[in-house]
């Protein structure tokens, strides 16, 4: 275990928050007409990526990046293997039934006697309720009565829930899906956080595991396209997370020659994007939709450059500050990425429009980035009174 984690990276709470807020950005762009093209997630089928599709596995990336820190961490604190684990178990656990739950809102039945809107509102009320940075002044048991509370809602949700319509079985109930974006983070984190723990933080090993990760993900999409593993699946996203785990482990270990760890991973940046393209004609193409091996290494490049760049501009020349307009989105993550449910169905179940003028082309692109900005400062204001989420 190297023991240089203990503190706390600006550039790793940077490159979350200006991932975070640009996941806000082409959220709320998603579906706007006459913006460029580069700027949206690309088509299923096409060879191409879109800046959109650059974002997901930023975050990815971002995820593997915390581990090591946050593992340490516990473990510093005098945390036990099983508080470890249990920890671990936890992050995983709440991250994967948020997905669950919110994957299930691209199958709700539109003639459901509960409006879709007011099933996605009560679901995240719910979740803000069980995983709510909870003041030390409240007591256990109104915790504890407003966590099993947001679990029974979560309960009967399930209960009440509507789904497609088929002749056969007539109205599916909640099925996994594809896990949400949460879930896929969930699985993602819980695989190699267990491979981390399990490894002692050695990074040799997890260089290993990283490349044998990688190999899976090329094997499935060129000779055995008709399989994927449980948990895993395609190894994409857990390839993007280790990717992460490895680059804080290999920054840890060149500190304080930090100039080394800029160098070296922004050739590792430039190399993974060469490998990208030159398996492009052979693996699938570039896609996010299939999570090609392509698609897999240009991102992670493109992460390792930007993740470099910010290591120099905030670790070693001090300009954190010039992101403290977005630091929420940083440190309070999982909140900014929720409170848009809010704002989305809140406007959907008010029957609530944006005027056309800010549907369209650079209006759309202009609201877009104040929708972002208003977000990120609600929950500053947020985490002044403890309304955030910790998990």
């Amino acid at each position: 275990m190297i023991n240089n984690l203990s503190q706390r990276l600006h550039s790793v709470d940077v490159f979350r928050a200006v991932t975070m807020f640009l996941m806000i950005f082409v959220n709320e762009l998603s579906g706007a007409k006459g913006i460029p093209g580069w700027l949206d997630h690309a088509e299923a089928g096409a060879d191409a990526m879109g800046f959109a599709d650059t974002i997901f596995p930023a975050f990815l990336f971002i995820v593997g990046l915390s581990i090591p820190f946050a593992i340490s961490n516990k473990q510093q604190k005098g945390a036990t293997p099983g508080g470890v684990l249990t920890y671990i178990g936890y992050r995983s656990f709440a991250l994967i039934v948020m997905g669950f739950y919110q994957v299930n809102l691209e199958t709700y039945n539109e003639n459901h006697w509960l409006p879709k809107a007011a099933w996605a509102i009560l679901a995240t009320v719910a979740f803000f309720m069980i995983w709510l940075n909870y003041k030390p002044t409240v007591a256990k048991g109104e915790r504890y009565g407003m966590i099993g509370a947001g679990y029974a809602i979560l309960l009967v949700l399930a209960l009440v829930y509507k789904g497609s319509y088929n002749n056969l079985d007539g109205y599916n109930g909640m099925q996994p899906h594809w896990w949400g974006i949460l879930g896929i983070i969930g699985w993602s984190y819980l695989v190699a956080s267990l491979l981390y723990w399990a490894s002692k933080g050695k990074l040799k090993t997890l260089t290993v595991c990283l490349a044998v990760l990688l190999a899976v993900n090329i094997v499935l999409h060129t000779w055995v396209t008709d399989f994927s593993f449980w948990l895993i699946g395609d190894a994409s996203s857990v390839v993007l997370v280790m990717a992460g785990v490895v680059t804080s482990l290999a920054y840890a270990a060149c500190r304080p020659a930090v100039h080394r760890f800029i160098g070296g991973a922004t050739l590792s940046g430039v190399v993974c994007i060469a490998l990208g393209f030159a398996l492009r004609p052979y693996a699938g193409g570039i896609s996010k939709i299939y999570s090609t091996p392509a698609w897999v290494l240009i991102t992670a490049g493109i992460s390792l450059i930007v993740y470099a760049a910010l290591v120099y501009g905030t670790d070693v020349k001090g300009k954190a500050q010039w992101f403290k307009w977005i630091a929420a989105a940083g440190t309070s993550t999982l909140t900014c990425y929720l409170i848009p449910y809010f704002q989305v169905f809140g406007m959907q179940l008010l029957h609530i429009n944006y005027p056309h003028i800010l549907l369209n082309g650079a209006p759309a692109i202009l609201r877009a980035m104040a929708v972002s900005f208003v977000i990120i400062l609600l929950v500053e204001q947020m985490q002044k009174v403890r309304l955030t989420l910790k998990v």
